[in-house]
């Protein structure tokens, strides 16, 4: 939830899709991200329809999925090697995405 409030992303990072301050449509995204993240194997085309229903389309969809695949994935490997986390939260100048660096000169 890039660009959300500090409220949401708090309630977010707790695992309460319910008490984040979201609109309709991002609940109905994340509302299927916590199914996906805790019982894939639950997903069924009616989920997947009303993320339709609530206005997004099969690529964003896609992408959710391979979005939240790859950081369960990411998850694992930090955990499985006892990386801590990076509190990026709390810096008060997180680094930069890729696509904003400057390329080596």
């Amino acid at each position: 939830m890039q660009g959300a409030d500090d409220a949401v992303i708090q309630s977010l990072k707790r695992g309460d899709v319910a008490g984040a301050d979201l609109n309709d449509q991002d609940r109905v995204l994340m509302e299927f991200v916590e199914l996906v993240t805790c019982r894939a194997s639950r997903t069924t085309p009616e989920s997947v329809q009303r993320l339709r229903e609530a206005g997004w389309l099969e690529e964003q969809i896609a992408e959710a999925v391979y979005v939240t695949g790859l950081f369960a994935m990411f998850n694992r490997v930090a955990d499985a090697f006892g990386l801590e986390d990076p509190n990026y939260q709390q810096m008060e100048s997180p680094p930069l995405p890729a696509e904003q660096c400057k390329p080596p000169s």
